[in-house]
């Protein structure tokens, strides 16, 4: 069954940990497919996976992409993965319908009132279909 961390952030962006998580992730072996809400959320990602930190180093592509192999970092909205992956970070609003193909969902909630009600509804969904949930202050 899939696990769902929620992550609460006191201050920071989603997308800066959600950097951190995916590097921490990749360095375990992990394939990791990021889920946002728009192309453009997609693309400021993707430039962050370049800048976030110096010296890091995340192979990293667009979903869906025509380039072969697929990297272990796949960036998408709107699209279910055609191939399987460990972790799902979600930086979407709501929770995707393709969730629970992966063991683990890594969930961002930072102080922002929207995200916090998003975030909220989220955790409530996963609980009510009894997912294991954990939460981290951060």
């Amino acid at each position: 069954m899939t696990k769902v961390d929620f992550y609460i952030l006191e201050s920071g962006s989603r997308e800066h940990t959600a950097c951190k998580l995916v590097e921490k992730a990749f360095t375990l072996g992990h394939r990791i497919y990021i889920h946002t809400d728009s192309e453009e959320q997609a693309k400021h990602i993707d430039d962050m996976l370049w800048t976030f930190r110096a010296g890091s180093f995340i192979p990293h592509q667009r979903y869906p992409s025509t380039a072969e192999p697929h990297s272990p970092v796949q960036i998408g909205s709107h699209e279910s993965p055609d191939i399987d992956y460990d972790v799902l970070v979600n930086l979407a609003s709501d929770v995707p319908l393709f969730f629970s193909r992966f063991q683990r969902v890594a969930e961002l909630v930072d102080s922002n009132d929207e995200n916090r009600a998003k975030g909220r509804e989220r955790f409530r969904f996963y609980k009510d279909r009894g997912y294991p949930l954990d939460t981290h202050n951060l």
